[in-house]
This record gives structure tokens, sequence and C-alpha cells, in this order.
């Protein structure tokens, strides 16, 4: 695999799961500090953890793709 592939493939999974963390997040601040704090101000440290996480995922991707793999298998394999 190319280097150019291997970051497009990262950069799919990274903006998805970024996506998700974001989401989680903001959801999490929302209901931990309310309707004031966490919505208004809730999106500013969702947004970071979703950058960290979406660019730490565009390096490490098959790691993380071979560890839900690996859950998969000892969840199913009986």
């Amino acid at each position: 695999m190319s280097g150019e592939t291997y970051l497009f493939v990262g950069g799919i999974f990274g903006v998805l799961i970024g996506l998700a963390t974001f989401l989680g997040a903001y959801i999490y601040c929302i209901s931990t500090y309310g309707f004031l704090f966490g919505f208004g101000l809730g999106w500013i440290p969702s947004g970071i953890l979703a950058f960290i996480i979406g660019h730490v995922v565009r390096f490490i991707w098959p790691l993380l793709v071979a560890f839900v793999i690996w859950i998969t298998w000892m969840v199913f394999a009986k």
C-alpha cells in the first residue's frame, strides 16, 4: 500500500471517528454541565478532542482495524 493510499484511508477513518467523538463529547458536555454551559460552550472542548482523535486515528488506523477484528473473533468464535 502506498503512502498516499494509507493516508487517504486513514483520513476517511479519522473523519468518521472524529465526528463520532465530537458528538459523544458534546452530548456528554450537555448532560453534565446543563444547557447554558454544555450546549453553549461544550462544542469547544468537543471540537478539540475530536481534532486530536481524528488525527491520531489517521495514522494508527490499521491497529484499530486489527483490534476490532480480534474482538469480533473473540466474541463470535466458538
